[in-house]
């Protein structure tokens, strides 16, 4: 593939992760946050579980108990935070706060996995904490903090994986941790939540839209690119998720952009681009 078009698919995917958001905020108007995280995760980890039903799986009760620890934080726990948080703020703060896992990554993969990290990549936690406070300058509610709530929790998930390593393949992996944090999410609702399902159009549509587009052919996407590019290189594109988040919010659903908001978008990205670029770690 010539960079141009791996560029191109780049782009295409962290606009997928961007819009999921404003689309994510559209169904909240129409369904219940935790039912509507947990049938688009029912319904993608379904599709998926059907797409990988050749793969090898696994064979213990330990790995399948790995999978579902995974899915309760990246699942549960990142999505359900996000479309809990989609009731108080904008799509665009939701976006950027969900992707600030990368300064989460660092510091809790200092503290627990003992890693070092170079200077360029802590300047990078610095500035990211810096447009954090920014960021509360425009806007600090219960959404603000949920939305925190899963970045940490995005990272806790990424360092579960890195600490459990390789046990089964990593398509197998994604179908059933969403299946199983789809049903938990969906279970969840059904206790705590007073049920909301409207079901027309642009409800069908969102969910369709969130489980088929912006979960199965994300993930396509952002797994083939990693195995196509450096893994390293490929990630610092993720800093463009939060700011197509920030667009298509003010372009699709008229949100406004304050200025502190833009001033801490552009620090969180700067933070995530220097993290990710910076050297590659060394353990202790």
């Amino acid at each position: 593939m010539n960079r141009y078009m791996f560029a191109a698919l780049l782009i295409v995917t962290t606009a997928l992760m961007g819009s999921s958001f404003v689309v994510g905020k559209i169904g909240v108007a129409h369904i219940s946050p935790l039912l509507l995280a947990g049938l688009r995760f029912v319904l993608a980890g379904g599709l998926m579980a059907i797409f990988v039903v050749k793969y090898e799986h696994p064979r213990c009760l330990i790995d399948w108990g790995k999978i579902a620890v995974i899915g309760l934080f990246q699942t549960v726990g990142v999505m359900g935070c996000i479309f809990v948080s989609l009731r108080t703020i904008t799509a665009g703060e939701s976006s950027i706060l969900t992707f600030m896992n990368p300064l989460f990554v660092v510091l809790l993969s200092s503290l627990w996995l003992k890693t070092t990290y170079r200077a360029l990549q802590w300047a990078g936690v610095g500035i990211g904490a810096l447009g954090m406070v920014v960021l509360g300058l425009s806007q600090w509610s219960s959404g603000t903090a949920i939305g925190l709530m899963g970045g940490i929790s995005w990272a806790v998930a990424t360092l579960l994986v890195k600490r459990f390593g390789s046990f089964c393949s990593i398509w197998v992996l994604t179908a059933y941790q969403m299946l199983f944090g789809g049903l938990v999410l969906t279970g969840s609702s059904l206790l705590v939540e007073d049920i909301k399902l409207s079901i027309h159009v642009v409800s069908v549509t969102s969910l369709l839209y969130l489980a088929i587009i912006g979960s199965i052919v994300q993930f396509a996407l952002w797994f083939y690119l990693l195995s196509q590019g450096d893994p390293a290189r490929t990630s610092a594109y993720l800093f463009l998720a939060p700011l197509f988040g920030v667009l298509c919010g003010y372009l699709l659903l008229d949100e406004p952009i304050h200025a502190e908001t833009a001033v801490g978008a552009v620090l969180v990205g700067m933070s995530i681009y220097w993290i990710n670029r910076g050297a590659p770690a060394r353990p202790r």
